[in-house]
C-alpha cells in the first residue's frame, strides 16, 4: 500500500493548527525554508560552529537556529543580518531571504498536498458524517467550527482559515464542467450551531452550492441502517491523467492514498452508498424540510 501520511486534511485538517507543541513554527515548511536552513547549516557548519556557539554570536537561542536550519521557523531580517556577518558576510543569506515563503496559510500540514491536487482534479467526491463537507460550508459555520478547535487558533490565522475556506468554495462555480459528489449524513445537517438564521443560512447555502447541473448532492438518512462507508470519512478525486487517488482522515492526521487497489477499494465503498443514499431530488427536499422545521 502507498501511501504518503501527513500530507491531507478534511474536515478539521482542512483548517487546523500545525499542532500541540508547535510554538513559533511555521504551519508546515516550504521548499524555500528548508533551501535556506539547508544553507544557514552548511555555513555554519563550514566556520566550525555548534549551534549553541553559532545561537551566541548572533544572539538567538539554540532552539531558534535548529528551527531555521530545519525549516520549520521564518527568519526575521536581524536573524538574516547577523547570520551573514558570522558567516562571511558573503551576501548569499540575504540574496536567499529575498525569496523565501511561508507554506500556505490556512490549511493543515498534512492536507496540503490534496488541496493542490483538487485544483486540477477532473472529479471529486467526497462522503461526510462529521460536518458539513468544507466546500459546502457557509461563512457563519465555518467559523464556529473553526473557533471551536483546540488549541485555540489566534485571530490572524482564524481570518488565514476563512480566506482559505471560502476561496476553496470558489472551486464549484468557476469550474462548471468538473463533477462534485457530495454523500452527507442527515444527521451533520441536525446538528444545531448558533441560532436559527444562521442554521436557515447554512442550509440555504447547502442548496445554493448544490443546484449547478455539475453537483450532486445526497443525504443518507437517519433510518438508513449500516451501510457502505462506516470506517469515516472518504474523499476520492481523479487527475487529468486518469488516476484516482483517495484521502482519509483521523485526529491531528491524514493520508493520502495511491496504492490502485486500495483506491479502487474505496470506490466501490462510494459506489454503494450512492445507491444506499437518497437521490439528489429526494435530498434536497429533505434539506427544504430540514430549513422549514427552524
Amino acid at each position: 500500500m502507498t501511501v504518503i501520511e501527513g500530507e491531507a486534511g478534511g474536515g478539521a485538517g482542512e483548517w487546523g493548527p500545525a499542532g500541540p507543541g508547535d510554538g513559533e513554527r511555521e504551519p508546515a515548511p516550504s521548499d524555500s525554508l528548508r533551501t535556506f536552513g539547508a544553507v544557514v547549516q552548511a555555513l555554519r557548519e563550514h566556520a566550525g560552529l555548534s549551534r549553541v556557539e553559532f545561537g551566541t554570536r548572533i544572539r538567538f537561542s539554540k532552539h531558534t537556529v535548529e528551527s531555521v536550519e530545519l525549516g520549520r521557523r521564518m527568519p526575521d531580517e536581524a536573524f538574516v543580518e547577523r547570520a551573514e556577518e558570522a558567516l562571511g558576510n558573503t551576501g548569499a543569506l540575504r540574496k536567499a531571504a529575498r525569496h523565501l515563503t511561508r507554506g500556505e496559510p490556512g490549511l493543515a500540514v498534512w492536507f496540503r498536498r490534496w488541496a493542490r491536487l483538487e485544483k486540477a482534479a477532473v472529479s471529486m467526491c467526497t462522503y461526510e458524517c462529521r460536518l458539513v463537507p468544507g466546500l459546502l460550508q457557509s461563512e457563519a459555520y465555518a467559523r464556529a467550527v473553526f473557533e471551536g478547535t483546540v488549541p485555540v487558533a489566534p485571530d490572524d490565522q482564524l481570518e488565514s482559515f476563512m480566506d482559505r475556506r471560502m476561496e476553496r468554495q470558489r472551486m464549484i462555480f468557476e469550474r462548471s464542467t468538473t463533477p462534485f459528489s457530495f454523500i452527507i449524513e442527515e444527521h451533520v445537517l441536525r446538528r444545531r450551531f448558533g441560532d436559527g438564521a444562521q442554521m436557515r443560512e447554512l442550509l440555504d447555502h447547502v442548496l445554493e452550492l448544490s443546484r449547478p447541473r455539475n453537483v450532486t448532492l445526497q443525504i443518507v438518512p437517519l433510518n438508513a441502517g449500516l451501510h457502505a462507508c462506516l470506517d469515516g470519512p472518504l474523499r476520492l478525486l481523479e487527475t487529468p491523467k486518469g488516476q484516482r487517488l483517495a484521502y482519509s482522515e483521523g485526529q491531528q492526521n491524514g493520508r493520502l492514498i495511491s496504492d490502485p487497489k486500495e483506491v479502487s477499494l474505496l470506490q466501490q465503498r462510494y459506489d454503494t452508498l450512492r445507491s444506499q443514499a437518497l437521490n439528489s431530488d429526494v435530498s434536497r427536499g429533505l434539506l427544504e424540510q430540514l430549513r422549514g422545521e427552524l
